[in-house]
């Protein structure tokens, strides 16, 4: 359960950088997908959505075949560039909220289905109605729904507090290749015909993630996000403390058998 949240926000981040767009970049597109190549990979769709709105603002696709495992979460607001309004957000928790208790989820990937944006932030137009004491609600749930919100925070400590506070201040845009050479975001792809290549890069880092154990990534993840935030030995203290947890599990012990037995293991997450 923990180890679907915790991919899930970590391909947050992936998406999101499909925001900062340079022509020729996947990243102009922020991953939005042909509807044609996108129902090759989909086994289901299931959309939490309200009954007053004739669109599914967020689409949920349970991918198949050698993608088992792997959930795709796209974001569907065109009229609003996939801006975070209350609906949204209300359907993003519903989703994840689910995805939590499914043991056959493995990967999470955030992705936009609308051609040209990935997120334009939160609905500027709805926060202006909203009342002051509505506005801390709301930021509470969304850091709540998408773990990578915290740009203050989160930034410096990606990127080195003077770089953080030149951007924030300016608030420059930069592009894909920017954003990489500071570390921003992880890749920068070419982008294809069908305008889904950010999407299909992020698909081929799930799928060298569905043959790890599950258990394994949870802590693994754990271990990181807890250690960063520490000193170098009480990190070095959080991973043993989280390494324990894999010693009494079924997992481990399959590993040590494929291993033995020179074949690829089948782990269950137990």
């Amino acid at each position: 359960m923990a180890a679907a949240a915790g991919l899930l926000r970590a391909t947050v981040g992936l998406a999101a950088a499909s925001s900062l767009h340079r022509p020729g970049l996947e990243l102009r597109r922020a991953g939005a997908a042909a509807a044609a190549a996108a129902a090759s990979f989909t086994s289901a769709r299931r959309s939490y959505g309200s009954e007053a709105r004739e669109e599914e603002e967020l689409r949920v696709r349970y991918l198949d075949d050698e993608h088992k495992g792997i959930v795709v979460l796209g974001l569907n607001r065109p009229h609003a560039k996939n801006a975070l309004n209350k609906n949204l957000l209300k359907m993003m928790s519903k989703a994840v909220d689910a995805l939590k208790s499914d043991k056959k989820v493995r990967t999470v990937i955030f992705r936009s289905e609308v051609p040209g944006i990935f997120c334009a932030g939160a609905d500027l137009k709805e926060r202006a109605k909203m009342h002051s004491s509505e506005v801390s609600s709301f930021v509470s749930k969304a850091r709540a729904a998408i773990n990578e919100m915290g740009g203050t925070q989160r930034l410096p400590r990606t990127i080195g507090v003077s770089l953080a506070k030149e951007l924030i201040f300016s608030a420059r845009v930069v592009d894909g290749e920017e954003a990489k050479s500071i570390g921003l975001i992880s890749h920068v792809v070419q982008q294809n015909e069908a305008g889904d290549a950010a999407y299909r890069r992020a698909l081929a880092l799930a799928r060298e993630f569905l043959p790890q154990g599950p258990v394994a990534m949870r802590v693994a993840k754990l271990a990181i996000n807890q250690g960063m935030e520490v000193d170098l030995v009480t990190g070095l203290a959080i991973e043993e403390a989280c390494y324990a947890q894999t010693i009494p599990t079924k997992d481990r012990i399959e590993g040590l058998l494929a291993f033995k037995e020179k074949r690829p293991p089948h782990y269950k997450g137990e």
